[in-house]
């Protein structure tokens, strides 16, 4: 079977995998000496763009047998996950989970099938948002640098049980076990590092005092000491999301926590348990430091109970992080006045095919796009605008329908052996995504129909493969399609008139319906222009020409920027400037010297 991965180049560092147990303290002298260079290595790689992680990916590098450097081992990660399934997920002197509001909560069903049984702490809110406000002062008073280092200790007992995340994030978003390992592990914690980084730096952009002195020509000068604070905005709301519950929540968690904020955490019902894990890592290391553990809470609900909307415009709650549907995240930017909302929604994402000297790379390299994780990520092509007068390649000029059929052939060639369409598939997320898989034939003519694969370990899942549509952009039909959302593994070939037309396609569906991002594939340079300008003008993220290992779909911490907070798919992105310096506010004191 063919291996993949997300990164390809070789990792070079690895922080600390402590796993001490909760008994032990942590002063901040320590935690600044064991995390101080990582921290100074993460804002060189923000400035400079290099590729760096310093979280291994391959699953050997924790271990085979017993772990490696204090790290959960393949079998110590299994047997972690099995532990929890059919359990009460005890989070350890959180307030309000007792009483007429509190309770318990179980809402995960595995998409492979599997029984999970899990039992959340759900809290009483007016119990629980004090006892977070309360634990602000001290927080504040610690100070950047000690608040980046408990991030990153944070950050280093999670990688160190990768292994236990990796099915945690399988079992409750569908991902293959290695996309849950890589994204759900490595790359989501590259992704809460690069967020401590940039919080740090916009932090500390202003010094911690100052000596004024304002001369006065012959009369004394007039001065003053200065002090200023970085102070966090208030309780900060993460709204987790099903399909990437680590990987999408990790940058709003850590710039929160690392700018002064209390987090509270409510996941998505069907993806609790990675979060869970989370919060529990998080309150033991910062009780640890000595710092109160309510800083970071969970609130998980039960079915249909929907919360969030409650939390969300609730006083107490001034930042939020939210990954979803269009629909919430605009209710959320127009209904929580209160907070500063950080969205990233849904897009049409779009690939201009015009001309390629690598056709068949093109079509591998496309292949894998629309098949990895069944198309279930804000990043997979939707929109495939192909000139219906053909394209020139290397391989002779290719016109509209053999552009489409090749394409076709490309994924079932991908796909064609179960154990690797497996792997790469992973499970269907929920019944909306395989409903609109089973719709899309209805759409138009089908160039690739898709077919149920069976998966041998998980009988229960539902794996399905790429469903590819040809339409005609000329058809008043085609409209309402082009232009609207269809999540998961269903694409579209799309007949344009020429690569102007395409261009001018991909300039709406941008402005009106927003992308994450957008791929090409030109070897016209004014057409690459063309295109370029779109995208600039627009503010999307364009991939061009991408034939290798590295995909449209795919974006590296500490380099790529996911979403530009430009266009209507999302509000913000991860991770720049913007994406913390909003979390908090400078306050300054100032007496005379």
């Amino acid at each position: 079977m063919r291996s993949w991965s997300f990164v390809t180049a070789p990792v070079t560092t690895s922080v600390s995998t402590s796993v001490e147990g909760g008994s032990n303290e942590l002063s901040a002298a320590q935690l600044i000496e064991r995390h101080r260079a990582t921290l100074d290595r993460a804002l060189e790689v923000i400035r400079s763009r290099e590729y760096w992680s310093p979280h291994p990916e391959h699953p050997k590098a924790y271990g085979e047998e017993s772990g490696a450097a204090g790290s959960l081992s393949a079998g110590q990660g299994q047997a972690a996950f099995d532990a929890l399934r059919g359990s009460r997920f005890e989070i350890d002197g959180q307030p309000g989970q007792s009483g007429p509001e509190g309770g318990w909560a179980a809402t995960e069903v595995s998409p492979y099938g599997l029984e999970m049984g899990i039992e959340y702490p759900r809290p009483d809110l007016d119990v629980l948002l004090p006892a977070m406000r309360e634990a602000m002062p001290a927080w504040r008073e610690a100070g950047p640098e000690v608040r980046a280092a408990v991030c990153l200790e944070i950050l280093a007992r999670i990688s160190a049980r990768t292994h236990e995340f990796a099915h945690a994030v399988m079992h409750t978003s569908g991902q293959a076990f290695m996309m849950a390992f890589q994204a759900g592990g490595p790359h989501a914690q590259d992704r809460g590092m690069e967020a401590v980084a940039y919080a740090y730096e916009e932090q500390v952009r202003t010094p911690g005092s100052a000596e004024w002195s304002k001369p006065q020509g012959k009369r004394d000068p007039l001065n003053l000491s200065k002090h200023f604070t970085p102070v966090g905005r208030g309780i900060s709301l993460l709204i987790g999301c099903n399909t990437f519950p680590t990987w999408n929540g990790y940058p709003g968690f850590f710039a929160s926590l690392a700018t002064g904020n209390p987090v509270l955490v409510k996941p998505h019902p069907r993806a609790v348990l990675p979060l869970a894990l989370t919060v529990r890592v998080a309150r033991e290391v910062l009780a640890e430091a000595g710092f109160e553990s309510n800083l970071v809470a969970l609130a998980a609900e039960r079915d249909g109970e929907g919360i969030a909307k409650e939390l969300a415009v609730r006083p107490e709650i001034r930042i939020i992080d939210y990954t979803g549907s269009t629909a919430f995240g605009d209710w959320l930017e127009s209904n929580a006045h209160q907070a500063r909302v950080f969205t990233e929604k849904a897009g049409v994402n779009t690939v201009i095919i015009d001309s390629t000297d690598d056709y068949k790379g093109m079509l591998g390299n496309l292949a894998f796009s629309l098949s990895l994780y069944s198309g279930q990520m804000c990043t997979t092509p939707q929109n495939l605008l192909i000139p219906r007068g053909g394209i020139t390649t290397d391989a002779g000029e290719k016109s509209y329908d053999e552009v489409a059929a090749d394409l076709a052939t490309a994924v079932g060639k991908l796909l064609g052996d179960d154990a690797r369409a497996n792997a790469l598939l992973g499970a269907i997320v929920n019944q909306q995504v395989r409903e609109r898989v089973e719709s899309a034939a209805s759409l138009g003519e089908v160039a690739l129909p898709s077919r149920s694969v069976e998966h041998p370990d998980f009988p229960g899942a539902t794996v399905r493969t790429p469903v590819i549509v040809k339409l005609e952009s000329a058809e008043p039909e085609a409209e309402s399609v082009c232009f609207s959302e269809f999540f998961g593994p269903v694409s579209f070939a799309v007949a344009v008139d020429s690569a102007a037309d395409a261009v001018a396609v991909l300039r709406r569906t941008v402005r009106e319906k927003g992308a994450m991002t957008v791929g090409a594939y030109t070897t016209s340079p004014e057409v690459e222009r063309l295109i370029e300008d779109a995208c600039l003008d627009e503010c999307a993220q364009l991939s061009l020409n991408l034939t290798g290992g590295v995909y449209v779909n795919q974006t590296a911490a500490f380099s790529d920027f996911h979403g530009s907070g430009g266009n209507p798919a999302a509000n913000s992105a991860l991770c720049d400037g913007a994406f913390v310096s909003d979390r908090f506010r400078t306050v300054q004191v100032r007496r005379p010297a």
